[in-house]
């Protein structure tokens, strides 16, 4: 069993802790790690699937529950819990085991489901959703942590694709498979189809995981540390959620949620330094890697998540398309963030290299952006569908290069934590760019309207939120005005993600480069003070392949 060597955050020096050691399974073969691989992709389906799938059916289920004025709460609930328990799934993995955690969360997430398809109000739904939302971050954080325990980082990058596909699947079939069922179904089974899903995934994890090897610590619980990051994160994708929507921004619930966050945030970073097991370690941010992951995911994050929620509307508003329709016109984002996850994948585990990914993705994502936002109502679909591909592209070579990057980066023993670290701050980005995204739009849209309709009647009932119903029953001069007014506003959100976007390349260039390990647990490290890798145990020169200098040139430093 190998020693662990870890940065320090004082002096930046090397040391080796022998008393957190951990280990591995032992050596799998590769069928019973394609099964493995199998039964995450489905956790991870069934955690994807739910932050789609309900958007087309939440006018029926307010229809039918009532209390239109929290309908925001059904997908607020599910985003706040599923990201606030991330680091304690990840740390609770590290402790005690990342397979009983998995399925534990998949009891949990199926439970919610269960219930939420069973209830008769709003608020027993909004309840539910929570519960929902706390399995899914389980699922989330451990499909990918798990990984790490049977595959090596240099061959985890084949698997990438995989992942990536899972998202875009969720992203383009939820609003269409939602929308099916409650139109011919019930809104009720957009929940009630988790479960036998759940249930086998529940079958088949209990088959094939391998029970994980813990550390040699005895496990200790960081309550004080846990309740206090909940707490603040609360409050934050709170001020995201509910900030120029529910409250205005200058309101007082928003001011004091906010504060309330700040000082939480400040009061658990200082507990955190004194506790034995902290829910989320702060010598990680230390790790050059994981703090530079975190930035970048943190800004793509934000750009994306706030920006893109707007092309299904932009696609029906402005393009005329239907809500089935709209969903398939994104397939060309999702293929091409398909085909460069994959292709991506296959490089890094070729050459152990994947810094140039990040790079070279976050400026194709730039691009894309800016060649989005100028796209209006008459620009010809397919130029549309090649911008779009360009953004997709870019986004495939950013999103699971950075988790893989951070779990090469850490000691085998925080690999949960540090994967559930990578995962919360691009869930914390995307609220936080949902709501700046969605304020920008709806402090221009009502301008713009009043702008582009002057002189013309007013249709009834026109506000931020245009219905395509609206316009088939308008005359062809209002409908062309609202029509301009909602693509330029949609086109400055496009534009203003782009600096966003164009941080995110800034910051990339920052993350260090180390030589991805061909071998399954500790013999990592941290990269020292000026960038080198460092690693401790076994010798890492043999871990690695040797790499042609041309190779290493062409991939990047």
């Amino acid at each position: 069993m190998s020693t662990v060597a870890r940065t320090t955050a004082s002096h930046g020096t090397l040391t080796i802790d022998e008393d957190a050691v951990a280990a591995p399974p032992a050596h799998l073969d590769q069928r019973r790690v394609r099964l493995i691989i199998g039964a995450l992709l489905l956790g991870m389906l069934l955690a994807a699937l739910d932050q789609t799938i309900v958007s087309t059916a939440l006018p029926t289920i307010v229809g039918d529950l009532g209390g239109a004025s929290h309908i925001a709460w059904i997908v607020t609930a599910y985003l706040l819990t599923s990201t606030v328990s991330t680091p304690l799934w990840g740390k609770l993995g590290d402790l005690y085991g990342r397979k009983s955690f998995f399925q534990a969360a998949i009891v949990i997430f199926v439970a919610g489901s269960a219930l939420s398809g069973l209830s008769t109000s709003l608020g027993m739904l909004i309840v539910f959703r929570a519960i929902q939302g706390l399995g899914a971050g389980g699922l989330m954080v451990g499909a990918q942590a798990i990984i790490g325990d049977v595959v090596s980082p240099r061959q985890r990058g084949r698997y990438q694709g995989l992942f990536g596909a899972v998202f875009a699947i969720a992203t383009v079939i939820g609003p269409l498979l939602g929308g099916f069922l409650t139109q011919d179904a019930s809104w009720r089974w957009v929940f009630y189809i988790n479960v036998p899903l759940a249930a086998i995934a529940l079958v088949v994890t209990a088959v094939v995981l391998p029970a994980h090897l813990r550390g040699a610590r005895r496990p200790v619980i960081d309550y004080v540390g846990t309740a206090l990051l909940t707490a603040a994160v609360t409050a934050l994708v709170l001020v995201a959620s509910l900030g120029g929507t529910t409250y205005a921004w200058a309101s007082a619930p928003i001011a004091i949620l906010g504060a309330c966050g700040v000082v939480l945030l400040a009061v658990w970073a200082l507990v955190e330094r004194r506790v034995k097991e902290p829910v989320l370690p702060l010598h990680l941010f230390a790790n050059r890697v994981f703090s530079a992951s975190s930035a970048v995911g943190f800004v793509v994050g934000f750009a994306l998540f706030g920006a893109v929620t707007f092309l299904p509307a932009f696609l029906q508003v402005a393009k005329g398309a239907g809500p089935t329709a709209s969903g398939l016109q994104i397939v060309p984002l999702m293929g091409g963030m398909l085909t460069t996850s994959i292709v991506s994948g296959m490089l890094i585990s070729r050459f152990g290299r994947y810094k140039v990914f990040p790079v070279v993705g976050s400026a194709v994502m730039t691009v894309g952006m800016y060649l989005l936002s100028t796209v209006h109502a008459t620009t010809p679909d397919i130029f549309m569908y090649g911008d779009m591909v360009v953004l997709g592209l870019g986004m495939g070579g950013v999103m699971q290069v950075l988790v893989i990057a951070v779990q090469n980066a850490v000691p085998y023993e925080d690999l949960g934590v540090a994967t559930a670290g990578a995962t919360f701050f691009r869930s914390i980005g995307g609220s936080f760019g949902s709501a700046v995204f969605g304020a920008i739009f709806a402090n221009l849209i009502g301008g713009r309207l009043l702008t582009a309709l002057h002189g013309l009647p007013v249709p009834k009932g026109l506000g931020e939120s245009v219905s395509p119903s609206l316009l088939d029953h308008l005359s062809a001069g209002v409908h062309h005005a609202i029509v301009l007014a909602y693509s330029s506003t949609v086109d400055t959100v496009f534009l203003v993600a782009v600096p966003i976007t164009g941080a995110a390349f800034v910051l990339s260039w920052f993350l260090p480069e180390v030589r991805l390990r061909t071998q399954v647990g500790n013999d990592v490290v941290a990269p020292g003070p000026a960038g080198d890798p460092i690693r401790g145990g076994v010798a890492a020169e043999h871990d690695a392949a040797p790499e042609p200098a041309s190779t290493a040139s062409a991939l990047g430093s």
